[in-house]
């Protein structure tokens, strides 16, 4: 059996940014992840954007780590030499019943911290020339980035750090005593003294795995983007983003400007036929059957069938 001081389960950039923070110790640290790569799904499939911290409730856990994340993430960047743009987003409402909400927004961003100007039509194109709207946020600070090259990065300072990753290892089953961990994996046995549970979508099932309860199910909900093509790019300069109904748990569809200058349209919200089910052919019937079946998703679809069906 392997022993490790800590086993990290999950590769993407939470297990690897764990792994990173308790690295450059004498603690023995092994990264478990069940892909071929590290970041293959949630870290490496997402729109970049390095999030400024509008949105949170003042106060909030989220709010905090938005704000101290970014910060980290950027000076990481920096002394890593990681490409990132500060490109800004100008958050638009398109009509006067948008204002209220706007100005709720604009309250929360300050209280949390954020460098931001609320600005009129003529000031919005100004900052984006093709963007239509009553009035707007001008939001400086927010920036992209491409995740899939800071969790490799990661990756090798860990493994310069003697940190062992093991890819294609998935855990199967384990058990807690009061010295340490015991995980079954497809690569062997692992005993640790400490387990940090990093799995993404698949942290209900692992912490059930160990006789846990959440108290809550994941549930998948797939994006899905549309790039502008190359001769329109130039219509967007950074990020344009709508006021976020409060009614709906999603942000709405937004164009961003990556880091590589294409102009992604979305994301949608449509519900995935599996955990990792990331086209509509995708299916798993059991994992569509645990979606189905979950309280909290029914109580969802219910409050909100005529946005889900559109």
């Amino acid at each position: 059996m392997s022993t490790y001081d800590i086993a990290i389960v999950g590769g993407g950039l939470v297990g690897l940014a764990t792994a990173y923070h308790l690295s450059g110790s004498e603690l023995r640290i092994l990264v478990l992840e069940k892909e071929a790569a590290v970041a293959l799904h949630q870290s490496g499939r997402n729109s970049g954007v390095i999030h400024a911290g509008v949105y949170y409730r003042p106060g909030s856990q989220k709010a905090r780590l938005s704000r101290t994340g970014k910060a980290a993430l950027e000076a990481f960047c920096e002394a890593e030499g990681i490409s990132f743009t500060r490109s800004g987003k100008v958050v638009v409402a398109v009509t006067e019943d948008e204002i209220p909400r706007l100005r709720q927004l604009e309250a929360r961003a300050r209280a949390n911290g954020v460098e931001l100007e609320a600005v009129g039509p003529e000031q919005l194109r100004e900052i984006e020339p093709h963007a239509a709207g009553v009035a707007a946020l001008w939001v400086k600070e927010t920036g992209v980035v491409d995740f899939a090259t800071i969790a490799a990065r990661l990756a090798e300072r860990l493994a310069e750090r003697g940190v062992e990753i093991r890819t294609n290892t998935q855990v199967t089953g384990g058990r807690e005593s009061a010295s340490a961990v015991d995980l079954e994996t497809t690569y062997g046995p692992v005993r640790a003294g400490v387990l940090v549970g990093c799995a993404g979508l698949w942290a209900d099932r692992l912490a059930r795995l160990f006789g846990l309860d959440p108290g809550v199910q994941l549930v998948p909900f797939r994006g899905e983007y549309a790039a502008l093509r190359s001769e329109a790019s130039h219509l967007v300069r950074g990020l344009i983003y709508p006021v976020p109904d409060p009614s709906f748990p999603f942000l709405g569809v937004h164009l961003t400007r990556t880091v590589t200058g294409v102009v992604e349209a979305g994301p949608s919200a449509a519900l995935a036929f599996a955990r990792e089910g990331y086209t509509w052919s995708t299916l798993r019937p059991s994992e569509l059957a645990e979606s189905l079946a979950y309280r909290g998703f029914r109580q969802l679809a219910r409050r909100h069938w005529r946005m889900g069906l559109g």
